[in-house]
């Protein structure tokens, strides 16, 4: 029976894919992959005579009019999507039609580019008793945000914010965080096109001057923003240990040693 399979690809890295991804591009009949956003490189995992197309220039109705044509002419169909198909990805929309022509379709997650972005810089997103949240958020711009989900009130939280599509919004990211009550030497992350081979760019800064410092990068797309009380840890004078490692914490594999 024909399914479409909704594969993350990962941030950029054509090897970030899940094994699973990989396995099921080698036995497509079709792929439609992001071409803006999709390293084309995943889509060599694909088998010669696979029908590959780029949909950069289609619209959602373009986009599911193909699936479900390619679902009634081969058995794996493979949607190639940036990162994790969950996140901004646009899948309930393109579901839908699915669900109504009858196709069969399933999803592979995959590395969203927060954890990446913080992997190749050498950062935690949470740490014992700094933060435990992390908060994966945008900022409005054509894509209004639902009320109370604004970058200000999610800020006034002080946990760590992986902030999306928003690296042409900068400065109201740095109005927002300063509204919320960051300090203006707060440090931010952001990381251009992390993990893509020879692309990838890191810019460290503050939150007063980070917006300078991604202009004289000429970073402007495909930007993840970090901004969390944990940047930095590694160089700090001391930090809290987390307890499941604490020789003094009893757990199911392992009891404390005596003082």
């Amino acid at each position: 029976m024909a399914k479409v399979w909704f594969v993350g690809a990962g941030p950029g890295d054509p090897e970030l894919i899940t094994v699973k991804g990989q396995r099921l591009l080698a036995q497509a009949g079709a792929v439609l992959y992001a071409g803006s956003l999709v390293n084309q490189a995943a889509t060599l995992y694909a088998p010669a005579g696979s029908r590959v197309r780029d949909s950069k220039d289609m619209t959602l109705d373009d986009i599911t009019a193909w699936l479900i044509d390619q679902a009634r002419q081969h058995d794996t169909v493979v949607r190639l999507q940036t990162g994790d198909p969950g996140l901004y990805g646009a899948l309930t929309e393109m579901v839908r039609p699915l669900d109504q022509a009858g196709i069969d379709w399933a999803v592979v997650p995959g590395v969203s580019s927060a954890l990446a972005s913080a992997a190749v810089a050498g950062e935690t997103l949470t740490l014992p008793e700094v933060t435990q949240t992390v908060i994966l958020t945008r900022v409005s711009g054509r894509t209004p945000m639902p009320p109370g989900e604004e970058l200000e009130a999610l800020a006034a939280h002080r946990t760590t914010l992986c902030i999306f599509l928003s690296i042409t919004l900068l400065a109201h990211v740095q109005k927002a965080l300063l509204a919320a009550g960051w300090p203006a030497d707060a440090p931010i992350l952001v990381v251009q096109k992390a993990s893509w081979p020879g692309e990838e760019k890191i810019v460290r800064g503050t939150l007063q001057d980070i917006r300078d410092r991604c202009r004289a990068e000429k970073i402007n797309s495909q930007a993840m923003i970090i901004a969390s009380p944990a940047l930095g840890a590694r160089y700090w004078p001391e930090i809290r240990h987390s307890k499941l490692y604490d020789a003094g914490f009893s757990h199911r594999f392992r009891k404390a040693s005596k003082p």
